[in-house]
């Protein structure tokens, strides 16, 4: 083909597969101007205007705007600096769009309230110094004096959520429903109330290191008992309680009678409120962790196995 040849806007539309309507808007815009003009006074365009127009399109359809579309296809901006640019609009954009879907799920899901929705919809876009100062709070109200102890670092760390740069929905709708609980009052005490219980056994014990925690010695006692069927009221179950009532009272330095059952009763039931697994499940999802172990079987065993012996 001969690159003088020039083409009328019919022409043009035919090769490029856009219409004359299009056509003729981005030549009015200067965009796409035309070569000559044939004698009756219609637009004649050279073969270059078909890889310009080419270009025009695929930058239309990323999204970019017709000013700066002409200043690229003008070279008067670079395209790998705008692309660049547009992609990172589009980041933020998809970001945006991301939140929105989470809430709106969540929402749906729950058949929330117009102030839960704004509540919500305000913990969904924080930004990351927001986020932390939030979380930060939480921590605070919980661990706050206890947190001179090293031990209470590891677990302060263990319970922070870390929303990535990129997000998905699902990390997303967690993160909402972390932030909805870390501001609840009644779930703060509830792990405030672990967190002194913990760090009055560390006191009674003597302990500096970091040391397992009951709820977590009490599962590795009970959790073989419940796979095989035990029934926790039943004679078989009695070595299995003695066994961790026993590593209880040397945690706390105590004899192993009554008191300290019910005490330990006490202890597991403040650890088996179902706002704590809740908490670990969606913070394993916000950080992209492994979905944490479940207490709830064994503890559930392991009280039900001190009330039986508890009573009087």
């Amino acid at each position: 083909m001969d690159g003088d040849t020039l083409y009328s806007i019919g022409e043009l539309a035919r090769r490029t597969g856009l219409t004359v309507k299009t056509i003729r808007f981005y030549s009015d815009r200067g965009i796409v101007a035309p070569t000559d003009r044939s004698p009756a006074g219609y637009r004649l365009y050279s073969i270059d205007a078909v890889a310009r127009l080419g270009l025009v399109r695929t930058l239309r359809e990323l999204g970019l705007d017709l000013a700066t579309i002409r200043k690229v296809v003008d070279c008067e901006l670079s395209l790998p600096e705008v692309a660049a640019a547009h992609a990172e609009a589009l980041a933020v954009q998809i970001r945006v769009l991301r939140l929105r879907r989470a809430v709106l799920t969540v929402v749906a899901e729950r058949g929330s309230t117009p102030e839960e929705t704004e509540l919500m919809h305000r913990l969904a876009q924080l930004s990351e110094d927001e986020r932390r100062r939030l979380i930060g709070d939480f921590l605070d109200a919980v661990f706050g004096g206890l947190d001179a102890d090293p031990a209470f670092a590891g677990v302060m760390r263990s319970m922070t959520p870390e929303l990535p740069d990129n997000p998905d929905a699902e990390q997303v709708r967690a993160w909402v429903e972390v932030a909805e609980m870390s501001l609840d009052p009644s779930f703060r005490a509830v792990v405030r109330r672990m967190a002194e219980d913990l760090a009055a056994e560390r006191t009674r014990s003597g302990v500096t290191r970091p040391r397992r925690d009951i709820a977590a010695a009490v599962r590795d006692h009970a959790g073989p008992a419940l796979v095989a069927g035990i029934d926790p009221a039943s004679p078989q179950a009695d070595p299995i309680v003695a066994e961790f009532t026993a590593h209880y009272a040397r945690l706390l330095g105590r004899p192993d009678d009554i008191a300290l059952r019910r005490r330990l009763a006490t202890r597991l039931e403040t650890v088996n409120d179902p706002r704590r697994e809740r908490y670990l499940r969606l913070l394993a999802v916000v950080n992209g962790w492994p979905a944490p172990e479940s207490l709830t079987p064994a503890l559930d065993w392991s009280l039900q196995a001190l009330r039986v012996r508890t009573r009087q």
